[in-house]
């Protein structure tokens, strides 16, 4: 009797405690989880404003998504100089060190990271034309791991923009680095338009900066005007070809407005910096959980007029009303 009593008692004091414990509250498992870190590689090919604006504006979108440097996200910006076996080495080591997205700043650091990775999303910018550049199946399904924004230029307004501050103008230079993919595709997109404006393209090839000196004296004489493509050679000597330009009297359009602001006369093109929000967001998507060859390549309707009112003075062009009030 005295056991059965004992063994009641023991019951009832375990029934209780477990009582108790069902009534305290449970450990909430999803609040205290640590917040996700998410490491990004971005590889940029060279310096210069119009890509350092993109960046700036990749990494400004993704603040405006949630992911914050600092607090969720590790940022590796790496930049390969211009050089491309430097991009490659880059890209390598992005997908060594496993990170979760890369984002890629212009054709060759694109072109690297596809070819280190066919696992890792990437998503790029400041890519001219991504099928072209072997980057996409598709610019509505690019397919694979990658996704992106593209920089084309509205080529067709900067030429009517040529004809307008330069009326006469029939020789348009266009200097470009002969071993980017970007640039050949601009250059013949330029020869398929060139005839509806009454044109006629000068091929000014270069490979490094240190060409680009002797390319210009070797076109004086024979160009109206000098037009600068979407180039990354070009885009890091601008100050350079600019000052050439004005030395002189030549006009010098820009496919972008970081060109303007280094010192060529107008162009009529994209804000590079919105291109990055564009693809910051996209980057976002893909972080989010979508899959990036399912996320259709980006463009930017917008354009802007940008002229630089000291260098047509230098040169002695008047800014046409009409431009003025635009």
């Amino acid at each position: 009797m005295v056991r059965k009593l004992v063994s009641i008692f023991c019951a009832s004091i375990l029934l209780s405690t477990s009582l108790l414990s069902g009534c305290s509250k449970a450990p909430d498992t999803s609040s205290s989880s640590e917040t996700k870190t998410y490491k990004i590689g971005i590889s940029q090919i060279v310096e210069h404003p119009a890509l350092d604006d993109a960046r700036k504006g990749i990494i400004d979108a993704l603040k405006e998504e949630g992911f914050v440097e600092g607090e969720n996200l590790e940022i590796d910006f790496q930049n390969a100089q211009g050089d491309m076996p430097t991009a490659q080495t880059i890209a390598d080591g992005f997908v060594s060190s496993k990170k979760d997205l890369i984002v890629a700043i212009a054709t060759p650091s694109a072109q690297a990271a596809a070819n280190a990775t066919k696992d890792i999303p990437i998503v790029f910018t400041a890519v001219t034309d991504p099928v072209a550049a072997g980057l996409a199946a598709s610019l509505e399904k690019p397919g694979g791991n990658i996704t992106g924004s593209s920089d084309a230029a509205p080529m067709e307004k900067q030429f009517e923009l040529v004809k307008t501050l330069v009326p006469g103008a029939k020789q348009i230079g266009m200097i470009y680095n002969t071993s980017e993919a970007n640039s050949i595709v601009q250059v013949e997109k330029a020869k398929a338009l060139s005839g509806k404006f009454g044109f006629k393209i000068v091929e000014i090839g270069i490979t490094t900066v240190n060409d680009i000196d002797q390319a210009l004296n070797s076109a004086k004489g024979k160009i109206d005007v000098l037009y600068t493509p979407t180039d990354n050679v070009v885009a890091s000597a601008m100050p350079l070809i600019a000052n050439k330009c004005i030395e002189n009297k030549l006009a010098l359009i820009g496919a972008e407005d970081a060109h303007v602001k280094s010192g060529a006369l107008a162009t009529e093109g994209i804000s590079y910096y919105n291109l990055g929000l564009q693809t910051g967001k996209m980057a976002a998507r893909v972080l989010k959980g979508e899959a990036p060859g399912e996320i259709s390549v980006g463009f930017l309707e917008n354009t802007d007029l940008v002229i630089n009112n000291e260098t047509a003075k230098s040169i002695g062009i008047k800014i046409p009303e009409s431009l003025k009030t635009k």
